[in-house]
């Protein structure tokens, strides 16, 4: 069984006895079809959208979590979909954090031996003569290699 994240958000308009209907009535439709509900989160609450939805600038936000067989989230986005009250909604499914990467193994700290201050300072390097630099013949070739 799959990990989920489903979130619809409910039309404002609708009475507190009938919001709590469809939450029950979406929550039975994940258990009648082998999912086990971890979390039902409707502390969110009535919050602004972020733009109208059918004129609607408001809506209450519903979280849940459950596991359920692959064909569930199918299942649950036609019931949504159908249901005039969902403004709309997502099912996500959640992946397990895997790492397959090492971590570093701890070195011991080098004693660090402190050098005298004579020794520190770089010694004056005598000057490197550079070679004289031969300016090659200028050619009075073409220079996109056109013959004429």
């Amino acid at each position: 069984m799959n990990r989920y994240e489903m979130i619809y958000i409910i039309d404002t308009g609708l009475e507190e006895t009938a919001r709590k209907e469809l939450i029950e009535k979406v929550s039975g439709l994940i258990s009648a079809n082998g999912g086990e509900i971890e979390k039902v989160d409707e502390t969110w609450g009535k919050r602004r959208l972020a733009y109208a939805i059918d004129y609607k600038t408001e809506g209450w936000y519903v979280l849940v979590n459950f596991k359920a067989p692959a064909e569930l989230p199918r299942e649950l986005e036609r019931n949504l979909k159908i249901n005039e009250n969902v403004l709309r909604y997502l099912v996500v499914k959640l992946e397990e954090k895997r790492s397959s990467v090492k971590p570093r193994p701890v070195r011991p700290a080098a004693p660090v031996e402190a050098a005298p201050a004579e020794e520190a300072a770089p010694a004056e390097a005598a000057p490197v003569e550079a070679a004289p630099v031969e300016a090659a013949p200028a050619e009075e070739a073409d220079p996109a290699g056109d013959a004429e």
